[in-house]
């Protein structure tokens, strides 16, 4: 049996002459404990946050999408588009053909991106989850329909339940020399109703989705697209997907995973999780810390020990041994607690959704979300690990600094 370890678990449970080490040892693992199960739960709550926001933006946008490198639209009727199309790892195919555009409602206009998709896009079931107003339909049986973001409808004050105003529509003429008194006639006019409004995000807000067919006739473009949205079937691995694509495809195409579509994004969330893990991590390191005043009363309350162990043979390393080891058992036994209470606390928010928000949001649960990730109980773990070693090899540095005076003094 490690001698340093049994002798260090004694002194933990064992009764001390001053009530004050017991009370202060008691404040270090509560600190430990409280920081631990706030930073599991808060890294938990990010997590869920995280998972929402990147669930609304995957539903609207693909996992891969094909642009050319050069120029904004490309041809897609080639051998290897169309034997791509027939890919059985290919779950929807969609083509995209898209421009800023004027559009106008009453006497409002503003200028939006207009997205004309192939009836693939319509594939993705989850577009009613962001769907706030109307139907995400695109065509029905009296023609093609329009479906805009939040932002349009909210700066031309849209009605959806209007079926006499439509959507109207402004390209410029290709190839066209203005020479018309009417600047009107430079431009591609058309109307189209709108059935519905989706919000996701501001960046996606600003968009008209319409069918292909009737953004061919409005751009004036026969054939070519601006690129090609895919999503793969389930258990394909869209990375290793990505690669064979880009091999095949050279350098005139540049492939995108939604990583690389939603930069900001993914590291506006990664970075607003590390600062908080930063911030509550100064906090449980003052309170890991306190244990190097619990460890110095405890080697005051234990110098009698430390002598007739130096006078038995025991050396400056296995004394100091005893208080790394009992400085460590102090702060990790607030961590284990601190986790268990933090898991049990998300499981429980998970279930019953305890804690609600202070505004009921239409596109997620008014409960505080919560992710679990095994990685942040390891993550907290190891810091309050790392700096529990720290504190607790400092106080017992300074347990054994006079022990060759201990004899003589006693």
């Amino acid at each position: 049996m490690n001698t340093a370890l049994y002798i260090a678990r004694r002194y933990l449970f064992a009764k001390k002459s001053t009530n004050a080490i017991n009370i202060i040892s008691t404040i270090s693992v509560l600190g430990v404990f409280v920081g631990s199960a706030a930073l599991i739960i808060i890294l938990s709550v990010f997590n869920g946050f995280e998972e929402v926001v990147l669930k609304m933006f995957n539903t609207i946008t693909p996992q891969l999408v094909i642009a050319p490198a050069k120029g904004k639209t490309f041809e897609p009727n080639t051998a290897y588009f169309k034997q791509l199309k027939a890919n059985k790892d290919i779950y929807s195919y969609t083509e995209v053909l898209s421009e800023n555009a004027l559009l106008r409602y009453h006497d409002k206009q503003s200028v939006g991106l207009v997205k004309g998709v192939s009836s693939a896009y319509l594939k993705n079931k989850s577009l009613d989850s962001i769907t706030i107003q109307g139907k995400f339909v695109i065509r029905n049986s009296g023609g093609p329909n329009a479906v805009i973001g939040s932002a349009i409808q909210n700066y031309l004050m849209v009605n959806t339940n209007d079926p006499f105003t439509q959507l109207q529509i402004f390209s410029p003429r290709k190839g066209v020399t203005s020479t018309s008194i009417n600047p009107a006639d430079d431009f591609v006019d058309m109307y189209i109703p709108v059935s519905g409004i989706f919000e996701v995000q501001q960046d996606f807000d600003n968009i008209a989705i319409v069918p292909l067919s009737f953004a061919r006739k409005l751009l004036q473009e026969d054939s070519k697209i601006s690129s090609i949205e895919i999503n793969l079937q389930k258990g394909i691995d869209a990375d290793t997907f990505k690669e064979t694509i880009e091999e095949q495809l050279g350098a005139g195409f540049v492939v995108k995973d939604r990583i690389e579509q939603n930069k900001a994004l993914y590291n506006i969330l990664g970075t607003e999780k590390w600062a908080v893990y930063i911030i509550l991590t100064f906090i449980l390191i003052i309170a890991i810390f306190n244990i190097i005043g619990s460890l110095t009363m405890l080697v005051i309350d234990k110098i009698k020990d430390i002598a007739i162990l130096s006078s038995l043979g025991a050396g400056r390393g296995l004394i100091k041994r005893i208080f790394l080891f009992e400085g460590m058992m102090i702060t990790m036994a607030g961590c284990i607690f601190g986790l268990l209470v933090g898991l049990g606390f998300c499981v429980m928010q998970q279930k019953f959704g305890w804690i609600k928000m202070s505004q009921e949001n239409l596109l997620i649960s008014n409960a505080y979300p919560i992710g679990l990730k095994w990685k942040d109980f390891l993550l907290v773990f190891v810091t309050v690990s790392i700096f529990s070693f720290m504190a607790s090899a400092l106080s017992s540095n300074l347990s054994v600094k006079n022990i060759n005076n201990l004899n003589q003094d006693l």
